[in-house]
């Protein structure tokens, strides 16, 4: 499958979001992303260990330890750390795995493809959104 119909099928298919990176700092890239996701009714859980509220929910240090069923782990974190997030999602059995722009590591995604998750990578979930939801 490729990227575009990925992306239609993350649009349709996963309501519920952790947002790995997920900051309470309103200037981040996250938060505009994450608030932009809850005002079009998604459910975003917050994964930082270095949070503990986000939009006044309880932030989880890591995907293991959210209690409810994740359809898209959005990822907001450098290159270098998204395969561990990346293989976090395969492990809880997540739909989904998004890594936001700046945010490559083909290794990471091929092992995402390879457990059947939908993969995107490099790309805003925000901007995507504008182009394929009307």
């Amino acid at each position: 499958m490729n990227e575009t119909e990925n992306i239609k099928r993350i649009f349709d298919e996963c309501k519920t979001i952790a947002v790995v990176g997920l900051s309470s700092n309103l200037f981040r890239p996250s938060n505009g992303v994450a608030t932009f996701m809850r005002e079009k009714g998604y459910r975003v859980i917050p994964v930082n260990p270095n949070e503990t509220m986000v939009f006044d929910e309880k932030a989880f240090v890591s995907l293991a330890e959210v209690p409810e069923k994740i359809d898209l782990v959005d990822i907001f974190r450098r290159p270098d750390e998204a395969g561990k997030a990346v293989d976090e999602a395969i492990k809880i059995g997540a739909k989904a795995v998004w890594m936001q722009e700046g945010v490559i590591d083909e290794a990471a995604a091929a092992r995402a493809e390879d457990a059947g998750l939908l993969v995107v990578m490099d790309r805003c979930w925000l901007k995507e959104y504008g182009k394929f939801i009307k």
